[in-house]
């Protein structure tokens, strides 16, 4: 665990999101991470919920707030990031990508998810992150999948979570110290190529279909279209 973080251990909560966020309100900083065995209320991006089954990773983690509004946008890159590298490092040579805003894919089916609110201005943020690492749903409307089984045997819960908050704080460091310009060239690298064919659904009445052309300076899906570039701050993205 990197110097200076805490885990705190649950069986089975509500959501892990809930009591990071109570933690938070009760002085906890960067680094405070609350993990549970279960969630029997978790959730996911717009109010989605969030299957939790016992075997895989759900955990929530306090981080710092950024000094701008713009910044703390950047933060979902920065999570995103840090989950594909300690992935990769528990998983080397799966088939590892990252989809804009904020999944995990492993060949192109869902493996994890992340969910970063900040529920107070000024207080830190609260990432909420589920990796499927011995199950996957089967009632989701997308693909989904969890880790392939290693010779040495399955990730277990410890692993990864030290593997997620060793990277985390890594990549946390390196975003502070060379800014957004480098996280978004390293998150680009580990994403779906450019020219993916992508549907955006920015609302369910007008999806837009075209092929991925990267991050713009701030964060947005450059999206190409027969009409040309379009710059989507928000929303929800399918491999087409």
């Amino acid at each position: 665990m990197p110097p200076g973080w805490r885990l705190q251990d649950f069986e089975s909560v509500a959501s892990t999101m809930e009591l990071a966020t109570q933690a938070l309100l009760d002085g906890a900083g960067e680094g405070f991470i609350i993990r549970a065995r279960e969630q029997v209320s978790g959730r996911g991006r717009q109010g989605r919920v969030w299957r939790s089954p016992v075997g895989n990773l759900y955990m929530s983690i306090l981080i710092d707030p950024a000094p701008t509004l713009a910044e703390t946008a950047q933060l979902s890159f920065v999570a995103g990031l840090a989950v594909w590298r300690a992935v990769s490092d528990l998983a080397p040579g799966a088939g590892l990508t990252l989809k804009w805003p904020n999944d995990l894919l492993l060949d192109g089916a869902k493996l994890a998810g992340l969910l970063l609110e900040v529920p107070y201005a000024g207080r830190p943020a609260v990432l909420g992150l589920g990796i499927n690492l011995r199950t996957a749903p089967t009632d989701t409307p997308y693909a989904a999948t969890s880790l392939p089984l290693r010779a040495t045997g399955p990730v277990d819960r410890d692993e990864a979570t030290e593997a997620v908050a060793l990277r985390l704080a890594e990549t946390l460091d390196q975003w502070r110290r060379e800014g957004f310009a480098a996280i978004r060239a390293d998150w680009q690298a580990a994403a779906h190529p450019v020219g993916t064919p992508l549907t955006a659904r920015i609302n369910p009445e007008s999806p837009l279909t075209g092929t991925f052309d990267g991050l713009g300076p701030d964060g947005h899906l450059r999206l190409k279209t027969p009409e040309g570039i379009q710059q989507i701050p928000a929303g929800d993205v399918i491999l087409a």
